[in-house]
């Protein structure tokens, strides 16, 4: 799994890198509003993506991935109200789907039945691609008077304590799963293709212009 964790390391930095832009700015309530409707948009549906790898023929031999895949998909599957519900704290709902979140869902949708692991490499970007940055999101949460517990339920989720570990699960099922040669390949695709995504998502959060 060393090219996809190379992938993953290049993602962690250039996020980081994002996240100490705001530094001293702070981050504002729009900003955070973009972020939580772009996730609600992200997640709202995406079991149906976990069901389907699940279900896929080849990972028929691979039941503990098998396995894996499906407790994450019941895990994952109302995170979105998580998100929406942030949302109303702050007196919103979410806003229109951003255009890289549609273009997101148009290509994994795809894929996902002949290459299935181009999304689980996306997953692994997903699911890794803050950390690292811990002591930055403390920074800027602290710096924003705007936020409280009540609306930052679903960051606090995904930064992944012991106990929902999805970053670490993920390349592990992946590294036991015995993948094939074009197995592999499909996963280092998928978390390419899923960095380009979600940098040009973290452009719009921050700017609130689509990246040309």
């Amino acid at each position: 799994m060393k090219e996809v964790e190379a992938i993953i390391s290049t993602g962690q930095s250039l996020f980081r890198q994002r996240l100490e832009s705001l530094a001293d700015s702070g981050m504002t309530k729009e900003m955070y509003i973009r972020f939580l409707s772009m996730q609600y948009h992200l997640t709202n549906g995406v079991q149906r993506h976990f069901f389907t790898l699940a279900s896929n023929t080849l990972t028929a031999r691979k039941k503990e991935l098998r396995k894996w895949l499906i407790q994450f998909a019941q895990e994952e599957e109302f995170h979105f109200e998580i998100a929406k519900a942030d949302l109303k704290e702050l007196g919103t709902t979410p806003l229109d789907c951003p255009f890289d979140t549609k273009l997101w869902w148009l290509y994994f949708d795809t894929v996902i039945h002949d290459r299935p692991f181009i999304r689980l490499g996306a997953t692994c970007i997903l699911e890794n691609i803050a950390d690292g940055s811990s002591e930055i999101l403390d920074h800027l949460i602290k710096k924003s008077a705007f936020l409280n517990p009540k609306n930052l339920r679903f960051l606090t989720i995904h930064r992944h304590g012991p106990n929902l570990d999805h970053g670490s699960q993920i390349i592990h099922a992946l590294a036991e799963a015995n993948l094939t040669e074009d197995e592999y390949k499909d996963v280092i695709t998928g978390a390419e293709k899923a960095l380009v995504f979600y940098m040009r998502l973290t452009h719009w959060i921050i700017s609130g212009k689509e990246l040309f």
